[in-house]
């Protein structure tokens, strides 16, 4: 089952387990689930996607019902007018805030201009050596990014050399590495934990929120940030 939390007549919000697919791709030939037809069959009814989540990335997905509040949610998101927040757990001491100005190319070669914002919540030195240092150093930032580009937090990260932990395509290969082997996780440490936007139909301000799964919280404990 999946975790809803929030639903009412024209929209409906999961947090997304790390690792689910929001539907069915090409690019993804092994997966034989997907939080639409699983969210469809939870709630017996059509759902929508009206924003997307990479497939590693965990937390709030919102679905509409209804076609015309699916295209209403899908304008508010194109136009930069619901807010996003992000926690993420990143290689090294990261700045305690930072505005991230940097522009991305898409799949089909053209460059988008791209925004984010992050401020560091914590910062842990494990006694765990690695490489050539005697400790490991980590942080858990919250990032808020302005536009929605393709892998956009997973990018920026790596650009400032504070790459996502568990991120193989963009981050790096031997924290990665180290994290299966230490402590035998290979989730991607990204987490959507709130969406603030205006409700198509009622006007109504709305603030979601999706708590931290299970991985996420054990990698948490291990630095003893909970």
């Amino acid at each position: 089952m999946l975790e809803i939390v929030y639903q009412d007549e024209h929209l409906i919000a999961i947090n997304k387990p790390h690792g689910l697919l929001v539907h069915r791709s090409v690019i993804a030939n092994d997966a034989k689930e997907f939080a639409l037809q699983l969210l469809r069959d939870q709630v017996n009814r059509r759902v929508s996607p009206v924003h997307r989540l990479d497939r590693k990335t965990g937390g709030l997905l919102l679905f509409a019902f209804e076609k015309d509040v699916e295209i209403a949610m899908h304008k508010q998101f194109q136009e930069g007018l619901v807010k996003k927040k992000y926690k993420a757990i990143v290689r090294g001491y990261s700045p305690d805030s930072l505005d991230i100005d940097y522009a991305l190319t898409n799949d089909n070669g053209v460059i988008q201009e791209a925004f984010t914002s992050f401020i560091t919540l914590k910062k842990a030195e494990v006694e765990v050596p690695f490489g050539k240092h005697p400790t490991s150093r980590y942080s858990l930032v919250e990032a808020s990014p302005t536009t929605g580009r393709m892998h956009q937090l997973r990018k920026h990260f790596a650009h400032i050399f504070h790459p996502i932990i568990g991120d193989r395509k963009h981050g790096c290969n031997k924290q990665n590495r180290f994290f299966k082997e230490e402590w035998e996780m290979t989730t991607m440490l990204l987490h959507a934990s709130e969406l603030l936007f205006t409700h198509p139909v009622t006007n109504e301000q709305i603030h979601l929120t999706a708590p931290l799964q299970d991985e996420f919280n054990r990698i948490m404990k291990l630095m003893n940030w909970l």
